[in-house]
């Protein structure tokens, strides 16, 4: 039971980082790395150069070029299409890096599967949102968009590791939010037949 228990915590736990990486590509990373330096979190066998200076050095220095490129107009969108593929990548190497209690055998297709889908359902709403704010605003909106964004990619890396269920569970709740605006934005509100028939 105790051995069931973990697996989940750790699977949550990847799962919220992996969520955070569609807000943010590398900065999840580096919450996880900072977190695992300090014993915080274990790390999966064969992970753990993340810990390392070199490691939190590089990252580091990643996380910041990145939330500072998404404040420049232009390349925020050009950065949305680049990062979307490295988005499903950092998701599914930040599951498989946290998911120390989950079998060998299944780390990377739970890995893959749920980290890289989650981390690319995240980043399309966010993507999304940027373009329904650049269209509205003229793009003078993207700036809080991004501040949102880089809010959300720490703090929900910081929720999976210090309450993964929970932060499971906003996750499922975001996407959910996430999905009916997605829908009303691309399809528009259904309209009532009968009040657009003419009397």
């Amino acid at each position: 039971m105790d051995g069931s228990f973990e697996s989940l915590l750790s699977v949550a736990l990847g799962i919220g980082l992996a969520a955070a990486t569609g807000f943010r590509v590398f900065l999840p990373l580096l919450v996880a790395a900072v977190a695992a330096r300090s014993g915080h979190i274990p790390l999966s066998d064969g992970f753990q150069w993340l810990a390392s200076t070199p490691a939190l050095f590089t990252l580091g220095t990643a996380s910041v070029l990145e939330v500072l490129a998404y404040y420049i107009p232009g390349v925020d969108h050009v950065l949305d299409l680049v990062a979307s593929p490295a988005t499903v990548v950092a998701g599914a190497v930040a599951s498989a890096a946290v998911m120390a209690d989950i079998p060998q055998s299944v780390l990377w297709p739970v890995a893959i599967i749920a980290g890289g889908g989650i981390a690319g359902l995240t980043k399309g709403s966010t993507a999304l949102l940027r373009a329904h704010s650049g269209l509205l605003t003229g793009g003078l909106a993207n700036p809080v968009v991004s501040t949102v964004e880089t809010v959300g990619a720490t703090g929900i890396a910081i929720l999976a590791i210090v309450v993964p269920l929970l932060c499971l569970v906003v996750i499922v709740a975001l996407l959910y939010g996430a999905t009916k605006r997605a829908g009303r934005l691309l399809f528009g509100r259904r309209r009532d037949p009968a009040a657009t028939t003419p009397r």
